[in-house]
């Protein structure tokens, strides 16, 4: 039995991954999904304080209270910097450690600066909005588009501006490491930090890589297909 620790993105929720956790289950598999807090079914608890810390937080905590070890812990979109700045506290219980179309953050990068965003979204203030709205994503079913589409929240901008903290290169932990990348759209020209991510788990033997060819909303999009990968990698 292996126990999967699936973190999802900005402006989702746990409810991301309703279409993977059942057959992840169905195999005899624990499943946890944490709600990251400010979005999702917590979004009544959103506000200005809720950072990367907050997240990393509401992640490490699920593992520690759940008394979780031996993990393959994904992390979805933005959920590569959750999983990321996790491992400063849960490294020793992951045994596979899986970014799905994520970043892949270095020590002090922030989700601003590798998305091109630089300071755009800014810093709390006097007339300043802290909340980013959610940006537009495309779905293969139009009923799961509208489904999907009334769940998607505003996000809170200290998530994306405060730097992650990793105290090693991924590689040089001792869990192994895949990437998962979405390829059912066309490469920006500028490439983007998923691509670069991709580039960087292709090239190097301490990365397994896979593509899923759908958009990068492979959740919803490609459930069995992403579930059947993962149970390989389990």
């Amino acid at each position: 039995m292996a126990v999967f620790v699936l973190v999802h993105g900005a402006w989702g929720g746990a409810h991301g991954f309703r279409k993977v956790r059942g057959p992840l289950r169905a195999a005899g598999h624990e499943v946890f999904t944490p709600s990251l807090t400010g979005i999702g079914e917590r979004a009544h608890l959103t506000s200005p304080q809720v950072c990367l810390t907050t997240h990393v937080a509401d992640v490490v905590n699920t593992v520690w209270y759940e008394d979780l070890s031996d993990i393959v812990l994904l992390g979805f979109s933005y959920g590569g910097f959750v999983v990321t700045g996790a491992l400063g506290y849960i490294a020793e219980r992951v045994r596979h450690l899986v970014y799905l179309d994520a970043f892949v953050p270095g020590d002090g990068d922030t989700a601003a600066g590798l998305s091109g965003t630089g300071t755009s979204y800014g810093t709390v203030g006097l007339g300043r909005d802290w909340l980013v709205p959610p940006l537009p994503r495309e779905f293969d079913d139009p009923a799961e588009a509208e489904w999907a589409g009334a769940r998607r929240t505003p996000h809170p901008a200290g998530c994306f501006t405060e730097p992650v903290r990793l105290a090693h290169a991924l590689e040089d932990y001792p869990f192994t490491r895949t990437y998962i990348k979405a390829t059912g759209e066309p490469r920006p020209q500028n490439g983007g930090p998923f691509w670069a991510a991709a580039d960087r788990a292709k090239a190097s033997p301490a990365w397994g890589y896979h593509e899923i060819a759908t958009n990068h909303m492979i959740p919803s999009n490609r459930p069995e297909e992403l579930a059947r990968l993962l149970l390989d990698l389990a």
